[in-house]
């Protein structure tokens, strides 16, 4: 069987972290990579032994992930985000691959989403997949502020078994999340903009989030998931509002602050 490595990033994670080292006991190396916690992370990951704790800079998270995955000791890398758990299932699938050995790069997994007390089963969260085991030395993540994915030159693959991602912690933490998302996204929105040479104005302040409501609660059936679905679906208009709104303002010249950074700064 091959050997992997299972990668935690974290800040402030003192609510998850202690179960996600737990569901990763299978693999044959743990890593946190912690940005610099001011929360009980560090206290909970130093009672773990067995655990590597590496502290870095934090720029924005394919940048963290990119400068912790050499650091691992084995060829095979499953990285979890804190708020994420495998099932048994998929913990025997991945078992399954290192036996056997597999000539893919990388594999998507689903994930199960849980969002203020429920399981949302449509909104658009449906189809949500992230890729979380891959080869070491074949992949890095994409140079994105926000929503980077896994770039390799080699085949990748869907797995049958999903992740669980417990999304909520609470209301304050939940906005909070949305203003460092919706930050990143327009700074990197911004800078593609500025290539092409695009602005914009009224027209794409209306038509983006209505668009994103519409298509997040009619067409991927949030409606289905009652209040929630409604939830989800106006928060998804909202921060793609918010995200348009800091765009315009960055091609005004106004300078908008990355507010984790304002946090470690």
């Amino acid at each position: 069987m091959e050997k992997i490595t299972g990668i935690i990033p974290t800040f402030n994670e003192e609510v998850h972290i202690k179960e996600a080292i737990e569901s990763l006991s299978w693999c044959d190396e743990i890593i946190v990579v912690d940005s610099f916690s001011t929360d009980r992370t560090v206290e909970i990951v130093k009672s773990f032994p067995q655990v590597r704790l590496l502290q870095h800079a934090y720029e924005h998270s394919a940048a963290q992930k990119n400068w912790t995955i050499p650091q691992a000791s084995h060829p095979w890398i499953f990285l979890l985000d804190a708020d994420e758990r495998p099932t048994p299932e998929l913990v025997t699938e991945v078992k399954e691959i290192l036996t056997t050995g597999s000539t893919y790069s990388a594999f998507w997994i689903y994930r199960r989403n849980n969002f203020m007390g429920k399981r949302i089963n449509y909104s658009g969260w449906q189809s949500d997949k992230v890729i979380r085991l891959f080869k070491k030395n074949e992949c890095q993540y994409q140079n994105k502020h926000v929503h980077a994915e896994i770039e390799t030159k080699g085949p990748i693959t869907i797995l049958n078994n999903k992740l669980i991602h417990y999304t909520y912690k609470d209301l304050q933490s939940y906005l909070k999340k949305a203003d460092r998302y919706t930050t990143w996204g327009a700074i990197d929105r911004f800078e593609k903009f500025q290539k092409s040479g695009r602005t914009i104005g009224l027209p794409y302040l209306v038509f983006r989030p209505v668009g994103r409501f519409l298509r997040h609660y009619f067409w991927r059936l949030g409606f289905l998931d009652g209040t929630h679905g409604f939830v989800v679906s106006a928060m998804a208009a909202h921060n793609v509002f918010i995200r348009a709104v800091k765009i315009w303002r960055l091609q005004n010249g106004e300078k908008i602050e990355d507010p984790f950074k304002k946090v470690n700064g």
